[in-house]
């Protein structure tokens, strides 16, 4: 913990070695969650690098209370909403039960590899994937969500339900078991 306060005051200094011993010890951390919100790998490096320049830059405020990768992480995951809002328009869905869609969980087979979830999550449209990530992820409330991005709470709670029908759609479509012959696609 000691090396960490280092490496932050230092940054705080704005010493590039610093930088760089930050950068190291957390980009493979923050690249993850990059992952979560990019389309693919090349936007999920442009946000990791514009998340870290924001990092450099305001590090002085963190306050030194709670986990500074949870601060970092927000940094990151805030870059990656600036990033979405610089790029769409996200068009409101109001009927949240026309997206409704009921699946037996029991149905699908529990050998589901946690990247295999990842990829189907990458394969949702950026206000899908964006809306889903922020609250099944991060633990945002669709009050926060809809502040954030700058929509309803009933957006956010449509776009949340269509993802999940979505996703459901294709766990049901990619792993469904149906009957004692059948193997998983």
């Amino acid at each position: 913990m000691d090396e960490l306060l280092e490496i932050i005051s230092g940054c705080i200094k704005e010493k590039s070695q610093s930088q760089e011993k930050l950068f190291n010890r957390f980009s493979n951390k923050m690249f993850g969650v990059c992952r979560y919100y990019a389309k693919d790998y090349t936007e999920a490096e442009d946000i990791l690098h514009e998340g870290f320049m924001k990092v450099f830059k305001n590090i002085k405020k963190f306050k030194g209370t709670g986990s500074f990768e949870g601060w970092m992480r927000k940094v990151f995951v805030n870059t990656a909403l600036e990033r979405f809002r610089k790029k769409s328009f996200m068009y409101p869905v109001e009927d949240i039960y026309e997206y409704a869609n009921d699946i037996n969980a029991d149905e699908i087979t529990s050998n589901i590899a946690a990247n295999d979830i990842i990829q189907l999550i990458r394969e949702l449209t950026p206000k899908y994937r964006m809306v889903f990530n922020l609250y099944a992820i991060e633990g945002y409330s669709h009050k926060e969500i809809a502040k954030k991005m700058g929509i309803s709470e009933g957006t956010s709670k449509s776009n949340l339900s269509r993802a999940r029908g979505i996703l459901q759609n294709k766990v049901k479509k990619h792993f469904y078991v149906k009957g004692e012959n059948s193997e998983i696609a």
